[in-house]
Order: C-alpha cells, then sequence, then structure tokens
C-alpha cells in the first residue's frame, strides 16, 4: 500500500493532491484506505465521501485547501475541557464526509454533494486557502489552536497533515473532531500531528450506525477509538442523546461502562444535545432530564469526568460568518474558479464517468 504525499506541502493555489492511503489492486480497481469504506474506484469514479476521485489508476483528493466555513471559540465548545482550557480554536472545515448522518445540520457542507460536483468540473468558486495561510488566519486572530471539523476529517486528511505541520511549527495545538469512523492506517499517519481527538460514540447498537452509514458497527468506531488510545492521541469522547434513537438506559450505560473499561475512569465523556434536522426534524430537542439521567448514570458508572451540555448539540457550521472575513486576501481573489493547472484534466476539469462527452 502506498502512502502518497508524504511531504509537507504549501501550494499556492488549487490542485488535485494525492490521496494519502491507496493501493493499486491487481483487478485494476485502485483502493482508498482512509476510513472503513476502503472504497475500491475505477477511473472517473469517486468514493462514498465523493471528495476522492480515481484519475488513471491513481486516487487525488478533489477538497485539499477548500474551506466551507470558518468560525473562532473557545476549545470547550468543540466540546474539549481537559486540554489547554480558556485558549481560542480556529475552527474550520470542508466538503465531503463519510457517513450521511439523519439528524446533520450540515447538509451542505458535511455531504457537500454539490459543491463536489462543481469542483470536479471546474466550476467551484469556494475559497482555496494554503495550510500557510489558514495557520497565519489562526495567529492574526488570536487563536493558540486550529480545530478540523464540520464534516469528518479523515476524507480531508491530505490538508489536514500540511496545516498541522505549519501549525506545530509555529506553536499552535490541533484538535480533530471525528465520528471514529477511521482506519488504524490513517491514525497512524494523523499521530504527532493530531493532539486532541474529539470522538463521538453515537450509540452502542448496531442497528444505530446501519441507519447513518450502511458501511458502519460499533466496532469499527470502538476499535477506532481504542487504537487512537494506544497510539497516545489525548482523547474526549462525545455523545449527542438523540429522543427514541440512543436515550436509553441500557445504551448510556454500556457506553459509559466502555469508556471506564478502555479510556480510563478520568477519560472527558461529553453529553450533548439534540436538536431537530433533516429526517429527524419529527423529533423534539432532548429534554434536560434526559441529559441530567444520562450524567448520573455516567457517574455512577465510575466516570470522574462527565459533561452536559443544554445549549449545544453537534458541532456545526449554519450561522458561521462568511469565510473571506477571516482573511487579509480580496473577495475577487479567493472566490475566482477552482481548476487544477495541471495538463491532465484538461478544459472541463476533472473527467468523471458521468461527465464524460455522451452523458448527462
Amino acid at each position: 500500500m502506498s502512502n502518497v504525499g508524504s511531504l509537507t506541502r504549501n501550494f499556492d493555489e488549487y490542485q488535485l493532491v494525492p490521496t494519502r492511503l491507496q493501493e493499486q489492486l491487481a483487478d485494476g480497481t485502485t483502493r482508498c484506505n482512509l476510513c472503513p469504506w476502503r472504497c475500491r474506484l475505477r477511473h472517473g469514479q469517486r468514493g462514498f465521501c465523493q471528495s476522492h476521485v480515481n484519475r488513471n489508476g491513481t486516487l487525488y483528493n478533489l477538497s485539499y485547501g477548500i474551506i466551507s466555513s470558518i468560525d473562532i471559540g473557545p476549545i470547550e465548545n468543540k466540546p474539549v475541557k481537559h486540554y489547554r482550557p480558556g485558549t481560542q480554536v480556529m475552527s474550520i472545515g470542508s466538503y465531503g464526509c463519510s457517513f450521511r448522518c439523519t439528524g446533520c445540520h450540515n447538509l451542505e457542507i458535511s455531504w457537500g454533494e454539490e459543491e463536489l460536483n462543481k469542483l470536479a468540473r471546474a466550476k467551484s468558486t469556494r475559497p482555496f486557502i494554503s495550510a500557510k495561510k489558514i495557520v497565519d488566519a489562526a495567529i492574526r486572530h488570536g487563536c493558540q489552536g486550529i480545530a478540523f471539523t464540520y464534516s469528518e476529517p479523515v476524507i480531508w486528511m491530505e490538508y489536514v497533515l500540511d496545516v498541522c505541520q505549519q501549525a506545530h511549527d509555529r506553536g499552535l495545538y490541533t484538535v480533530y473532531v471525528s465520528n471514529s469512523f477511521v482506519t488504524k492506517e490513517a491514525l497512524e499517519c494523523l499521530q504527532g500531528y493530531v493532539d486532541v481527538l474529539c470522538s463521538d460514540i453515537k450509540s452502542m447498537d448496531d442497528s444505530f450506525y446501519k441507519k447513518i452509514c450502511g458501511k458502519a458497527t460499533v466496532a469499527d468506531v470502538l476499535d477506532s477509538l481504542m487504537y487512537a488510545e494506544s497510539l497516545g492521541f489525548h482523547i474526549e469522547s462525545r455523545t449527542n442523546i438523540i429522543p427514541t434513537m440512543n436515550d436509553n438506559e441500557a445504551n448510556i450505560l454500556a457506553t459509559a461502562r466502555w469508556i471506564r473499561k478502555n479510556l480510563g475512569a478520568d477519560s472527558p465523556w461529553h453529553l450533548t444535545r439534540f436538536f431537530p434536522a433533516y429526517q429527524l426534524s419529527h423529533l423534539p430537542p432532548t429534554p434536560v432530564d434526559t441529559l441530567t439521567r444520562a450524567h448520573d448514570l455516567a457517574v455512577n458508572s465510575g466516570l470522574k469526568r462527565a459533561y452536559v451540555y443544554v445549549d449545544q448539540g453537534c458541532d456545526c457550521a449554519t450561522e458561521n460568518l462568511p469565510v473571506t472575513d477571516y482573511l487579509l486576501d480580496t473577495p475577487e481573489a479567493i472566490l475566482n474558479v477552482k481548476q487544477c493547472p495541471a495538463s491532465c484534466c484538461g478544459d472541463e476539469g476533472v473527467l468523471l464517468k458521468k461527465y464524460e462527452e455522451g452523458r448527462a
């Protein structure tokens, strides 16, 4: 398996970047090994996340350096309480995700199919920001860290690693907000680059994950977390408590007991409130007494650092300021059409099967 693009880069303009973990197979497909989907792709195909495309046997990341959202706030809002408390973190995200959460507040960002289609056709005007410039912006705005969030960062890992290197070189810490559906190979690449892993445990019931992502299981998530623990990441777990979905006592107890046994009694567990969205718009916000009960169950299970958030749900970007507000460049310089300058792409951008001649 090839670990492509291992050197730190700082591109000044948008371009396709080889996918970090890819493997060319005997049947002519190329497999992406960033997440447990392990998509096997032929020329012109994109993976489940829609962010990685096969061009003539090599996988490339469409979204490298493309920023969907930026926000600044306390690290506690990630939520992270036991790493550099009281510091400010710049949160950034791109497009594409390894999940399709039925209660997602960030559809246009986390799924991002419309914008990724535009990138594939060289029609996107979304901001491209180099790794150096995003770190410049964080420092200029008084931040001590950078967080990768709003969708699963593993699909953006090539950029995440470059930003982490730049951030560490200039004294900033890094936070990775994850759905925990990440391969061991990807975690090994992130080791030493990511300081904090804020990781979801959505449920201890496989049927919950099947509704979100048919490939995912509880074991995938928990195995990832245990491996991250063995690699030395600072881990803080999070569960968004959803009425009728994962709020029963057995599920909460099972989660708390697993954290205590595998991550330790001092490992933080953040219990956030669900707010209606998308296909779960018919459900009410999580009752406060449900969160209080979950906290009590956690404490009674031996967890010393369980926290309740009655005014905070998932880490979403629905009310963020425009990305251009955080940058020194003029909007005209940032919001130009993005097309990879490499000659292999041609005038029509990245050739995908559904966009090639004779197809819609």
